[in-house]
């Protein structure tokens, strides 16, 4: 019964708020620069719109194009159920940890790839290429990252590194915790398509890395793969609020009551995450495609410091 609530708890809120995270993120950056903007629902109506439209493959596409999406999106959501949202309600045989996370996720990146090649387009096998760059350069820093908290946890189980987490007080008081919230503050940026990595708004040929990939999906199909890019996108933030900003240790009751406080303070971590991402957005600008690996390098020192420092202090006194 544990699982099933966790399960559905998991499921409903990572599927509702998924693409709530872009519409505050462009109504932030709206706000900032002084504009009305869309409106914080507007990927809902999107989506609901391109569902609604049939699809347009190319005739020279095979299987894998068509079915891409499911496969992107079954990963994105199958990741989700392995980073909880709340500590209050855990499964209790749902096996996964980080390694699969990252492995599931791989899988999803690696049919979006071979989609885009599949039809031969131009900007399809552009858009490939560099996806296999970033993530090439992006997911060492991912697991180090999270290889240092699992030192420190004792443990690869995300849930299990969350509870251990809780009972260290302010997590990023400890210099080990700040290098590894600093390299997975620049994962996302680069796992979620956005400046100063990749624009999400943008149909420039020059500069498309993610949407050269979707180019050629349309109706349900583009609809997945949006979708799935947002869950995604909110699977590694609620990684990194989740774990190195834990919450769930300051609610001394019980209950669905305590469900529902976690969950607010959850989704009031989720909003200070998104400001962030804007104003970076906001005061930054687009690098160059050669530019990509200065920063990649950065986030991974970030994360090997973490783990450095994690045996200069002596593991245990972390």
């Amino acid at each position: 019964m544990n699982n099933l609530i966790y399960i559905f708890l998991q499921a409903l809120t990572i599927l509702m708020l998924a693409p709530l995270v872009n519409g505050l993120i462009r109504k932030m950056k709206a706000f900032i620069q002084k504009r009305q903007g869309a409106s914080i629902f507007q990927m809902y109506y999107d989506l609901y719109k391109l569902v609604r439209k049939g699809s347009v493959v190319s005739e020279v596409s095979s299987w894998i194009f068509k079915a891409t999406p499911y496969i992107f999106f079954a990963s994105a959501l199958v990741a989700a159920m392995l980073v909880p949202v709340s500590t209050i309600i855990l499964p209790k045989h749902i096996p996964g940890d980080f390694i699969v996370l990252v492995s599931v996720l791989g899988l999803g990146r690696f049919f979006m790839m071979l989609a885009a090649l599949d039809t031969a387009s131009t900007f399809g096998g552009m858009g490939s290429s560099r996806e296999a760059m970033v993530s090439t350069l992006i997911e060492p820093t991912i697991l180090v990252s999270l290889f240092t908290i699992g030192l420190i946890s004792q443990s690869t189980s995300l849930s299990q590194i969350m509870l251990t987490v809780q009972g260290a007080g302010f997590p990023l008081a400890h210099p080990v915790y700040i290098m590894v919230f600093l390299a997975l503050l620049i994962v996302i940026i680069a796992e979620s398509a956005r400046i100063p990595i990749d624009d999400p708004s943008t149909h420039l040929e020059l500069t498309m890395i993610h949407e050269a990939m979707i180019l050629e999906y349309s109706g349900r199909h583009l609809a997945l793969m949006e979708y799935g890019a947002a869950i995604k996108q909110l699977v590694f933030m609620t990684l990194l609020v989740n774990v190195l900003v834990p919450h769930d240790q300051i609610i001394a009751f019980t209950g669905f009551l305590a469900l529902f406080l976690s969950l607010l303070i959850y989704f009031f971590k989720i909003l200070i995450l998104t400001g962030i991402i804007a104003l970076i957005e906001i005061n930054t600008v687009k690098f160059r495609l050669f530019s990509i690996p200065n920063m990649a390098a950065f986030a991974f020192i970030l994360s090997f410091l973490g783990i450095l420092q994690y045996f200069i202090l002596g593991g245990s006194n972390v």
